[in-house]
């Protein structure tokens, strides 16, 4: 085998190295692109008790962005079975069908009832890995427990309350009565949030989604140390998917309500509901992508505000191998944005 050969097939390895880790770069901004047109279609909508019309909204925007991305995506966690949904069900093929293969989770709009409120927490959000990294969850509850990276091997889903929460004070340098532990205001939660009050610990209480703190258990400043309690299940990849990106930790475990539930998640391939559920089961690689956009105010982003020619919004956007973390605060002019970008937008429009 020649030298020249070898050099060659070197250069052409490298290209092809560089070539990957564009692609890389450049999807990083599109999933970003993604976000924000579900989080402006929906946006419309935030306040006018309307949330199937905001729901919708976002999906169709988001769907359209999606379809303009070179890749070959797979919804694993979407709007729901092919005969629930018209668009981002689970097993829709979305992008150009270009490489590389990959596993897409989305909520168009994670937090319904926030937005047709008016009430902070409603986000745009989807998880993007490798092609079967991510836990094809099933539409069902989830009993999850989530911290940020200085408390990593501190929690356990098993533990008492307070030993989770006295463990994880002491890993973040603080003194329980300092600690916020954020909880959904539902309740099947009535005894957990006994439990933390008794701990000493502050309790902040949701009305809808759970991703969003999740999430903010990995910064510092957003003022969230844990998150607990039962809430969706495929909202618990989504959140562990960001968590995975930033080094924190989420645990996990179904929580069916009959029969119809454990079938449901025997189909997805879960032979044990009651299994202990921890980051590699949830998502299972560092080459992972997380975004999401504000729709209202929450603990980690800003929502959208409209201006006389556009609208603000604010992005969260996390690469898995690297570490990086971009917050992204973009001007959108809506007399130059493409149709496609606009779709739902436009329709959603009351104005």
């Amino acid at each position: 085998m020649s030298l020249l050969y070898l050099v060659d097939e070197e250069e052409k390895m490298s290209e092809r190295i560089e070539e990957g880790l564009k692609l890389e770069r450049e999807l990083t901004m599109e999933f970003a692109r993604v976000t924000e047109a579900a989080a402006l279609a929906s946006a419309r909508w935030v306040g006018l008790g309307q949330k199937n019309e905001a729901d919708n909204a976002a999906v169709e925007a988001m769907r359209a962005v999606f379809n303009t991305i070179h890749m070959d995506g797979t919804v694993v966690i979407g709007e729901g079975e092919m005969d629930e949904a018209p668009m981002l069900y689970i097993g829709e093929r979305v992008g150009n069908g270009e490489s590389p293969q990959l596993d897409i989770a989305v909520d168009p709009l994670e937090g319904t009832n926030s937005c047709a409120k008016g009430i902070p927490g409603a986000i745009a959000v989807v998880a993007i890995a490798k092609r079967g990294c991510l836990l094809h969850a099933p539409d069902m509850y989830m009993d999850k427990i989530a911290v940020g990276p200085a408390a990593v091997g501190k929690i356990s889903l098993d533990a008492p309350v307070f030993e989770n929460v006295s463990n994880v004070a002491k890993a973040l340098g603080k003194s329980i009565q300092d600690m916020t532990v954020v909880i959904l205001d539902r309740p099947r939660h009535q005894q957990l949030i006994k439990d933390v009050r008794a701990c000493g610990a502050r309790v902040r209480l949701i009305t809808d989604g759970d991703v969003s703190p999740a999430v903010a258990c990995a910064f510092e400043d957003t003022g969230v140390d844990m998150m607990m309690g039962v809430g969706g299940a495929p909202e618990g990849v989504l959140a562990a998917a960001a968590l995975r990106c930033m080094g924190g930790e989420m645990q996990g475990r179904l929580w069916p309500e009959n029969e119809e539930d454990v079938a449901r998640a025997k189909a997805l391939g879960i032979d044990d509901v009651h299994k202990l559920l921890m980051m590699d089961d949830l998502v299972s690689t560092d080459d992972v992508f997380f975004a999401a956009t504000g729709i209202t105010e929450g603990p980690l982003l800003r929502g959208v505000t409209y201006t006389s020619k556009g609208a603000l919004t604010h992005t969260v956007v996390i690469r898995g191998k690297t570490g990086t973390v971009r917050f992204i605060e973009a001007r959108h002019r809506f007399d130059k944005k493409p149709q496609y970008a606009m779709k739902g937008c436009i329709e959603s429009s009351l104005v």
